[in-house]
């Protein structure tokens, strides 16, 4: 079951003294992040895709950092890299917009909000609606009004109650943007950011 603790975790330990993602603990809180699935079954069927994939690159490459991925794909030039729908970059990229998506969400259910519908077409519309056509945009939007109340979100974190996985949220939502944060700095710079 879904635990927001372990994806704290995660997302904490992802970001090392030297501003590096570390991969193993970014693909670990999204593992913990899809096991919010029955609830966000339109974003997790992607992640499990993704994150899947970049588990094989590791596999294959043994990247230790998303750093190294972006530098190892990038050798053999950035015309390579958009030429290949496999790309390890191609596949954090899907995964970062996903995150903001997800962070905004958190914010807004920490805020208080009790309409979580609301929420999530909110942080959708700020996120990941930019990327999708129109067809996604409208099923992800009827797909919002079928979301449980905010206390049921509570509840689902895992923590106990809903003061402490407020709490809680209040200590994951930094990890996150910060791993967010890096990792939109680092797909600017290299032009990554609008990967096909």
């Amino acid at each position: 079951s879904f635990s927001l603790r372990e994806v704290l975790d995660a997302f904490r330990r992802c970001v090392t003294e030297q501003r590096e993602v570390l991969l193993e603990p970014y693909l670990s809180g999204w593992r913990g992040l899809i096991r919010l699935g029955a609830v966000f079954s339109f974003i997790s069927r992607d992640a499990v895709a993704k994150v899947a994939l970049l588990e094989a690159h590791l596999q294959h490459h043994h990247f230790q950092s998303l750093q190294g991925l972006v530098q190892h794909e990038l050798a053999a030039g950035l015309a390579a890299l958009r030429a290949r729908p496999d790309s390890g970059c191609r596949t954090v990229l899907r995964l970062h917009r996903a995150l903001r998506w997800l962070q905004l969400f958190l914010e807004g259910l920490r805020s208080g909000e009790p309409r979580t519908s609301v929420l999530c077409t909110d942080a959708y519309n700020a996120s990941l609606a930019q990327h999708h056509p129109w067809v996604v945009r409208k099923a992800a939007t009827v797909a919002f009004c079928a979301l449980p109340s905010r206390d049921a979100f509570l509840e689902i974190m895992n923590v106990g109650t809903a003061e402490e996985a407020v709490a809680m949220l209040g200590e994951a939502i930094p990890y996150i943007g910060d791993v967010y944060g890096i990792t939109q700095e680092l797909f600017a710079q290299h032009k990554l950011l609008d990967l096909p």
